[in-house]
């Protein structure tokens, strides 16, 4: 399916072409104002504070000609808003996960992640050197957006559940929060899926609307209290092994930014993808120690269900390839990731293995 196609087929661009006009961005004394949308509670531990980082390097760099003013989830529209929000020009900007928005076009998975896909070091290879960024571009042409990566959660865990999985049985009518294309293979595995904005899931887990979610990894897990409900946490998951966030602005009012100002954008994003990462990871190694002290079993899925992951994941991805833009992201993203796996495999991942050997 062609692009214009697409248009003519999509909600959004039912939505779009009802739009007589986009918000301009507030001027006020010589700085312009953007608005940014968010997918994230004020506060939500690491995604919040990847919005809150790409807002304050982008008024810090522009020395003031930019102010950016961040409305978290439900402040100006809810946390699956935003997309349309920023694309009608009700919003300036937004930051979130891009596979919340696989409705509007199964592509943007993987500018977060697909199950079994890319580690957050082979994101940024295919991202910023062999063609991601412009992939990312493209598509963001079809709704009006001027989008790049703006943070990584790093490996997301399998996540938490009200019982063992023992075999891929077990995800049978099991009411599960996973967003995405991995949410979509789940349901194979004839699991109820569920897509809950992250400030919503600690009490849909408690009231038992949810038998288990996966979230982030131990130190976001943690701080969102899931301990407090089920003590089976699985430390590994298939469905996002490198989950990128990011940051959209409206094209129009990218366009109408001095080069200067498109740049610093740019560049915020950027940076704060490495910041994130770095946050992410750096906490999540005493975290993890902090669960397992206070009673949470950390756990694997068995081979068979490993197995089943794949099976579901495999047919997930080729029921999308009839649609002509996202076959030529998969299949960019899928050469640049097995290129960089097998140079990574050989070298640092052999270095580590080693390394854990001789130090014990």
């Amino acid at each position: 399916m062609d692009r214009r196609s697409f248009l003519k087929t999509s909600a959004l661009g039912g939505a779009a072409a009802a739009t007589t006009a986009l918000a301009a961005p507030a001027y006020a004394q010589g700085k312009r104002t953007l608005t940014m949308v968010t997918s994230w509670g004020r506060g939500l531990a690491g995604v919040f504070d990847s919005a809150q980082r790409c807002a304050d390097s982008i008024n810090a760099m522009s020395d003031g000609s930019l102010n950016v003013e961040i409305k978290a989830a439900g402040e100006l529209v809810g946390a699956f808003e935003v997309f349309d929000a920023v694309s009608s020009g009700q919003a300036d900007m937004y930051h979130a996960a891009d596979y919340y928005f696989v409705g509007q076009h199964p592509g943007y998975a993987f500018f977060t992640a697909v199950p079994f896909g890319m580690t957050a070091q082979e994101l940024v290879n295919w991202y910023y050197q062999d063609g991601g960024m412009e992939l990312h571009d493209e598509l963001g042409q079809i709704f009006g957006l001027k989008s790049f990566i703006a943070g990584n959660t790093g490996a997301q865990a399998g996540g938490w559940f009200s019982k063992e999985i023992n075999s891929p049985e077990d995800f049978n009518g099991l009411k599960f929060r996973m967003p995405g294309l991995g949410g979509k293979a789940l349901g194979k595995l004839g699991a109820s899926v569920q897509n809950i904005p992250g400030s919503e899931v600690y009490q849909a887990l408690s009231s038992g609307a949810i038998d288990g979610t996966e979230w982030i990894g131990p130190w976001a897990d943690e701080k969102a209290g899931f301990q407090e409900i089920t003590k089976i946490y699985y430390t590994a998951g298939f469905h996002e092994p490198g989950a990128g966030l990011s940051l959209a602005t409206n094209r129009e009012v990218f366009e109408s930014l001095t080069p200067g100002q498109q740049k610093i954008i740019e560049i915020a994003a950027a940076e704060c993808h490495q910041w994130n990462l770095a946050q992410f990871l750096a906490n999540n190694g005493a975290a993890l120690q902090r669960l397992q002290a206070g009673g949470v079993k950390i756990m694997e899925f068995p081979d068979s269900v490993w197995d089943a992951f794949g099976k579901a994941s495999k047919e997930v991805l080729e029921e999308n390839m009839g649609d002509e833009l996202f076959k030529k992201i998969h299949d960019s993203a899928m050469a640049s990731m097995k290129s960089s796996s097998a140079w990574l495999n050989m070298s640092s991942g052999v270095y580590t293995a080693q390394r854990d050997r001789v130090l014990g």
